[in-house]
């Protein structure tokens, strides 16, 4: 199952990304704009940074997460988001002879296909120990491992850059284990950023629009919905 959580992140998040933009448009110092930013103030700020579009202040702010439970196939879509820093369990010194897999909906939900599934999974769990026991080193008896094999990371990004990861991936059109993952990832950080991320989420549910055109899914976001199915809108 896959589970998400925050570690660690940038204090105040809040009340820094207020502080560097009103730097660049006050001759006080910026000790001096960090003393003076009440919750009030940094919540009115921030609203209209969001509304100009000036989002280059929410870089100066990082989350790291933890993420378990999920696939190759995800990870690997994952650290196509560049502008992050990831670390992730390693199957050249980590041994894989008892895998665990995330399995598909449409597999689980299908006996036949299940079957098929399981099937598989055990050959190649029966195939990868036959390696490693004739000798076969863990960085080679990988090959044979599937995208399903589940695996763990650390993942840090800055406020600016999970503005866009959840732009993108929160989408209805996004893969079905990536989109569940971009829900949690901002349940967790609008814990500690509600006024950073007041405004994120996919297109339809921040701006009322979809950029996608005639490849829009048809099924826009609404708010109620958002809330019932993660918490937080």
């Amino acid at each position: 199952m896959m589970d998400v959580k925050l570690l660690t992140h940038t204090p105040e998040p809040d009340r820094v990304v207020a502080t560097a933009a009103r730097l660049c448009y006050s001759p006080r110092a910026a000790e001096e704009v960090w003393e003076g930013f009440s919750p009030e103030k940094q919540a009115e700020f921030i609203t209209k940074l969001s509304s100009y579009g000036h989002y280059s202040p929410f870089e100066h702010v990082s989350f790291t997460l933890a993420i378990a439970g999920v696939s190759r196939s995800l990870s690997h879509q994952l650290v196509r988001h560049r502008i992050a820093s990831y670390s992730q369990r390693s199957q050249r010194y980590i041994n894989e002879g008892t895998f665990q897999v995330v399995v598909p909906p449409t597999v689980a939900g299908d006996l036949a296909a299940q079957e098929e599934f399981d099937r598989i999974m055990g050959q190649i769990h029966e195939a990868y120990n036959r390696l490693t026991k004739l000798g076969i080193p863990q960085e080679d008896a990988r090959y044979l491992l599937p995208n399903a094999c589940q695996t763990q990371l650390i993942m840090t990004m800055n406020a600016r850059s999970l503005l866009h990861f959840f732009a993108l991936r929160c989408c209805r059109r996004a893969q079905w284990e990536i989109r569940e993952l971009a829900w949690k990832v901002r349940s967790e950080v609008m814990k500690a950023a509600p006024l950073l991320f007041r405004e994120s989420g996919p297109p339809c549910l921040v701006r009322g629009e979809c950029p996608e055109g005639p490849m829009g899914c048809g099924e826009p976001y609404k708010k109620a919905e958002v809330e019932a199915d993660h918490g937080v809108a």
